[in-house]
């Protein structure tokens, strides 16, 4: 007797166990919590953290993460304003609010992204496309991101989720574009080098021409002026001698003597064949240079 009172106890005690730990649930500081009752919330949702009580057996808890979450957006090709197109790389931060409301309107909280992505393609090409690809490049990109996230927090305000923030991480053309600009940056660029070296060597034979003139002209001016100076040099010679000569006559034909010697002995080794009686010799035999008398 005593034995089964025991057991009986022991079950008792294991039962009711049992039913304090399924009454029981606690919420972490990072959660928020919404008791089912057969499905349905019963109450409000529990945001701060701590012990609750709940009925057992026929109530649940949902939990349901309350930090800053990320939502990223698959890549989207979109098409600007002026017809280019885009590829778009974005991401969302997002934050639950209203656990009620949100688990009304998406019940499985694994669901949110599949839920919160068709309305944030949505967002960024209804925002970008219309506008250009320079205000989203470089004129209006902050700009644009916060009406990106002010249209999406419209689409997200039922669920009763607040969008915190919207980033574009990239906005690029299309590879194929991106290959076409570059090739036409490319041609542009060998055409402008062609044309500065076009240039470049157009004033190089300008230059050349310029310097073959200028010497051509140097030259000729030298060469007149040498003959210029020649000519002077030989009307000056002549004049001389022609004073020499008209003052005296027998020294002139000595001195003219003497350098034709000069010039025709000039070396080592001279040898001439001339008459012993030749006029050439004639001051060697006569210091007067008089014939001899046969």
């Amino acid at each position: 007797m005593n034995r089964s009172m025991g057991i009986g106890a022991l079950v008792a005690a294991a039962f009711l166990a049992v039913i304090g730990y399924m009454s029981l649930f606690t919420v972490d500081m990072t959660q928020q919590a919404l008791v089912l009752q057969f499905g349905r919330p019963v109450g409000q949702a529990i945001t701060e953290p701590g012990l609750y009580v709940k009925a057992p057996f026929v109530q649940n808890v949902v939990y349901i993460d309350k930090r800053l979450l990320n939502l990223e957006s698959p890549t989207e090709e979109i098409i600007a304003s002026d017809q280019k197109r885009l590829v778009v790389d974005a991401f969302a931060r997002y934050r639950i609010v209203d656990a009620l409301k949100f688990y009304q309107a998406v019940r499985d909280p694994r669901l949110t992204e599949a839920r919160l992505q068709p309305s944030f393609g949505s967002a960024l090409r209804n925002t970008l496309g219309d506008n250009s690809l320079e205000a989203l490049v470089r004129d209006n990109r902050a700009g644009l991101m916060r009406k990106i996230q002010g249209n999406f927090s419209k689409a997200t305000a039922e669920l009763g989720i607040e969008i915190v923030d919207v980033r574009i991480r990239r906005a690029d053309l299309p590879e194929a574009n991106s290959q076409a600009i570059f090739r036409r940056m490319q041609t542009e660029r060998e055409r402008e080098a062609a044309e500065i070296r076009a240039q470049g060597q157009e004033q190089a034979q300008r230059i050349r021409s310029k310097a073959d003139r200028d010497v051509t002209v140097l030259l000729a001016d030298a060469e007149r002026d040498a003959q210029i100076v020649r000519g002077e040099g030989d009307a000056t010679q002549n004049k001389v001698y022609a004073d020499a000569f008209g003052q005296d006559p027998e020294f002139f034909a000595f001195y003219r003597s003497m350098q034709a010697y000069k010039k025709s002995l000039k070396g080592d080794n001279s040898t001439m064949v001339v008459a012993p009686d030749s006029e050439f010799f004639s001051y060697f035999g006569n210091e007067s240079g008089a014939a001899p008398k046969r």
